[in-house]
């Protein structure tokens, strides 16, 4: 399948604002984001059924896929920004209209529970996502980092992106090498739940990079054991661990995540890189990134590096 690489935005575009997951209560933090949007010379356009709740989860799904394809098709709108995670995009693959998605590739952005889409939308259509920043969750007040990543890959078509830690976040390599591929990445638990289905892209030969959130380590070893068991980890290019805590990953205090990465990296082919502690995952602190974008890693004893082909075109 053809990749489609969408153009990048530009001040004075329209953003469209969709709820594929769950609703946030709260109101203030989403009129900051939009605030935030304008601020930067963005305009602003809601679905129809932004932010909306409802009590038949029928009719909540009918309302989100017509947000979803309502927002695609308008041609006015160049990206379209998510309000936030939580749960029930997985129950739109089915009934997402992936020629639609074709025939109007733009930005899409999101991550924890927009994997789901994310990953469905490239498996189905080819066109790279990115998973980043959400309206109620990051950008009603973006850290600079965040902000600074966030953009930069959204809106410069002219050049590779290097995947630089935050100076908060140590990284450890646990097998030095290199690898190149089509990087794949988001939350383990959504991503997991696609394994098996027509909505998981290929895995292999690509970059692999997973994050989750407050999960204990046994639960962590059954997911990656699942996609283990699948077939889809076992001959990527690369494996990558972002953050599994809001709290800064520190390698000393968190032995047995440690240990299980350890684990799978001893399972997948001797001259794969690995690392752990990458900048991405429900923190504060978050890069963005492009998913289906070409991506290569180096690494070394004491050195790490990532970039990523331009995700955006003129």
């Amino acid at each position: 399948m053809k990749t489609l690489v969408p153009k990048a935005l530009r001040p004075g575009d329209t953003i469209g604002l969709v709820s594929p997951s769950s609703p946030s209560p709260d109101k203030e933090r989403i009129q900051q984001a939009v605030l935030y949007l304008e601020k930067i010379g963005y305009r602003v356009k809601p679905a129809r059924h932004f932010n909306c709740r409802a009590d038949n989860r029928h009719e909540l799904d009918r309302q989100k896929l017509h947000d979803l394809h309502e927002m695609f098709a308008d041609r006015s709108v160049k990206g379209i920004f998510c309000l936030r995670g939580g749960s029930g995009a997985t129950r739109l693959l089915q009934d997402i209209d992936y020629g639609l998605i074709s025939k109007n590739p733009k930005i899409l952005a999101g991550y924890s529970d927009i994997t789901a889409l994310s990953l469905a939308i490239y498996a189905r259509s080819g066109l790279i996502t990115f998973s980043g920043p959400m309206l109620a969750t990051e950008l009603h007040a973006p850290s600079p980092y965040t902000e600074e990543h966030f953009w930069t890959m959204l809106s410069d078509p002219d050049r590779t992106h290097e995947i630089v830690n935050h100076s908060e976040h140590p990284r450890n390599i646990l097998r030095p090498g290199s690898g190149e591929g089509i990087l794949i990445a988001g939350n383990l638990s959504v991503l997991s739940c696609l394994a098996g289905t027509p909505f998981m892209p290929s895995t292999k030969e690509a970059i692999l990079l997973f994050e989750d959130i407050n999960e204990e380590p046994y639960r962590i070893d059954r997911l990656l054991s699942h996609l283990y068991n699948a077939g889809l980890i076992g001959h990527c290019q690369g494996l990558l661990f972002g953050q599994f805590r809001r709290e800064v990953m520190r390698f000393d205090c968190q032995q047995p995540l440690i240990d299980i990465f350890h684990y799978y990296t001893a399972k997948i082919q001797n001259s794969i890189p690995v690392a752990a502690g990458i900048s991405y995952g429900h923190i504060e602190n978050m890069f963005t990134l492009p998913i289906g974008a070409s991506c290569r890693i180096v690494a070394s004893d004491g050195n790490l590096v990532i970039t990523t082909t331009a995700a955006v075109t003129r």
